[in-house]
């Protein structure tokens, strides 16, 4: 299990921790609540499971991880239309729905995780792409997901496995 506690510090950014291991990570823009919404960008509080992870496709860092990485490219994105059919799913470009690209010009999606936020119960507009990914450098709000450090994910990797828990509280 990984637990996601908010830094009693800063009400953006979290402390991780999983067994012994301890880290910094920052939340969604807008904190943590239980109430979460599509386009809200807050990080919801919940028990939510890792169902995949992906790597940016073409990287030699080896990654060392629990599950099997999908290799993401050009036309990986997920979209985060709630009235289209595939919300909140993985969708290939071009794609007319609105959607975030997998690939970025920024490391946030070097690594990251899936989590079943509105995934395997889905439910329109209740938020979508809820993901464990990279953060930027100086732990600034995300868009509802849980950022750590490049090297700190990579550090947790090996203990993620598809079913891990991650809790937010």
């Amino acid at each position: 299990m990984i637990v996601v506690r908010r830094s009693p510090l800063d009400r953006l950014q979290a402390i991780v921790r999983c067994g012994p291991l301890v880290f910094r990570a920052a939340l969604g823009r807008g904190g943590i609540t239980s109430r979460k919404r599509e386009g809200d960008g807050v990080t919801p509080r919940a028990q939510m499971r890792v169902l995949a992870g992906f790597r940016r496709g073409g990287m030699l860092t080896t990654d060392r991880c629990g599950i099997a990485l999908f290799r993401a490219g050009p036309k990986d994105a997920w979209c985060d239309a709630p009235g289209h059919g595939a919300y909140n799913r993985h969708v290939r470009l071009p794609f007319r729905a609105s959607h975030e690209t997998l690939i970025r010009d920024d490391v946030l999606y070097d690594f990251g995780f899936v989590l079943d936020w509105n995934i395997v119960s889905r439910r329109r507009g209740a938020g979508s792409a809820i993901f464990l990914h990279v953060a930027r450098p100086g732990f600034p709000p995300t868009e509802g997901c849980v950022a750590l450090k490049r090297r700190d994910l990579l550090t947790l990797m090996p203990h993620i496995r598809r079913g891990t828990l991650v809790r937010v509280v």
